[in-house]
């Protein structure tokens, strides 16, 4: 006759140690966690993809809070500042109904009090894996929550805009006006405001909503509101009651910022020399003040991706092997590694990393993912080398085989990226002898799945060509 409090991770997930680092080690939550029961499921653990599918959790981090009946009142928003976070489950706690009510009944013009605007204002919306809506909806949603939420909610009503507007870099959802604009100026020019607001402009999601809010480079609002942007952030990022990730997140928006206007995925770009010394003696700072592992697997990984952003590519390197020791789940460093090497056209270092990053990682459903990880690289950068790609899809299938959960959530979806990949490596032909070796492994292993859920026709249609658009259509 308890809420329950459900904690969906893994142990290299970055944003997970984070919560380890700064929630679930305060004082507060401990005492607050008498009042319900707390389950943390590991993904790697029997069972957890099962668990997952039935909750509609596939990323890590989600926390959820149930009710004693087991209706879901919330998905707390793990990327919000700690306390923000406990105000959001001490809500949920005191009797809060169910979002999906709650929701249903704002759409519906009705009123509702404070604490419920809270709600939804603080939902997460990142982790909602459709949920309340198909991921489409969800920024004319925003839209028209913040539209309904009462002038008398300001702060929530502001933070519905920017959800709004960071949801909305895909052209769906907010159509800026000059009020809208002003709104935002105001948040930042105001210190307690912006650092209410920080998590939903800190990181990548503030070059979405300048583009929102400035679409063209040469905007004659661009320059004044990137400028804005960039005070709050230095503000944020030297605040010290703000734990170490966020402060690297604020970092990671400046930078961000300064290459907006670069090619997204652009591996050198030119920064102001200001910006680059800041990056370099933030990360270092953090590298040596962090004593806490779970921090710094959360931060230094953070850094690593705030260096290469950057185009700081020899210090970000240098920082992941200085920490690969230092790490309980070494295998991320070094698929970071393989990532940095990729980036720069190094396609043998980055095999190299990305291969020992499978070797090392540990848990079926981790495997799985840096498994498919390996191959989708191996496709893409030595697709000539069929024995090393074979082997490897035969290897992944083999440990599908001894996991009961493989064709489940997240296992299942790697083992999908797997079979599109090499679909996709045989798109001419030339490796369906290989492709039939696999399919004949994969013959032994289905018919010992379990039918139930559409696991062992999942299992059956992995090598498969995807039915042709006429074909589905009749």
């Amino acid at each position: 006759r308890k809420p329950v409090f459900l904690y969906w991770g893994a142990t290299w997930c970055p944003p997970c140690n984070q919560l380890k680092a700064t929630f679930f080690n305060r004082q507060d939550f401990a005492a607050l966690s008498r009042s319900f029961v707390a389950v943390h499921v590991d993904g790697d653990r029997p069972g957890a993809q099962k668990l997952g599918r039935r909750f509609k959790v596939s990323g890590y981090p989600t926390v959820v809070l149930f009710t004693p009946e087991g209706a879901e009142i919330t998905r707390l928003p793990g990327e919000a500042d700690a306390a923000q976070m406990m105000a959001v489950l001490q809500l949920g706690l005191a009797g809060g109904r169910p979002v999906k009510a709650v929701l249903a009944d704002a759409l519906a013009g009705k009123p509702l009090p404070a604490n419920e605007w809270k709600s939804l204002a603080f939902y997460s919306w990142a982790t909602d894996d459709q949920q309340l809506l198909p991921r489409a909806e969800v920024p004319p949603t925003l839209v028209q929550l913040a539209v309904a939420c009462p002038a008398g909610e300001a702060e929530m009503q502001t933070r519905l805009w920017l959800k709004a507007l960071a949801a909305s870099d895909d052209g769906q959802g907010v159509k800026p006006d000059a009020a809208l604009r002003a709104r935002v100026q105001r948040v930042l020019a105001d210190p307690a405001q912006s650092r209410l607001q920080m998590d939903t402009f800190a990181g990548s999601d503030v070059a979405a909503i300048v583009r929102v809010l400035e679409p063209e480079e040469g905007d004659a609002g661009r320059a004044p509101l990137v400028a804005s942007f960039d005070a709050a952030l230095r503000r944020l990022q030297s605040d010290a009651t703000l734990s170490r990730g966020d402060r690297m997140g604020a970092l990671y928006g400046r930078v961000e910022l300064a290459r907006i206007d670069a090619p997204k995925e652009a591996a050198q770009v030119r920064l102001p020399e200001a910006l680059l010394k800041d990056v370099r003696e933030h990360v270092a700072r953090a590298d040596r003040e962090i004593t806490d592992g779970y921090e710094r697997q959360a931060v230094i990984t953070f850094g690593a991706g705030v260096l290469g952003r950057a185009g700081l590519w020899a210090e970000s390197d240098a920082l992941l092997k200085a920490n690969l020791a230092k790490s309980h789940s070494p295998y991320y460093l070094m698929s970071q590694l393989g990532g940095n090497a990729r980036k720069q056209g190094r396609n043998d270092e980055a095999l190299d990393w990305y291969a020992q990053a499978f070797d090392k990682s540990e848990g079926p459903a981790t495997r799985l993912q840096w498994g498919s990880g390996y191959l989708s690289a191996l496709v893409d950068l030595a697709p000539q080398d069929a024995a090393r790609i074979e082997k490897t899809a035969s290897q992944l299938l083999a440990e599908a085989a001894r996991d009961d959960g493989a064709f489940e959530g997240r296992s299942l979806r790697s083992l999908q990226r797997v079979g599109n990949k090499l679909q996709t490596w045989n798109a001419d032909g030339k490796q369906a002898a290989a492709l039939r070796r696999l399919q004949t492994q994969l013959d032994g292993l289905c018919p010992k799945v379990d039918a139930a859920e559409g696991q062992r026709a999942a299992c059956q249609a992995l090598l498969k060509p995807a039915p042709k658009k006429a074909e589905q259509a009749a």
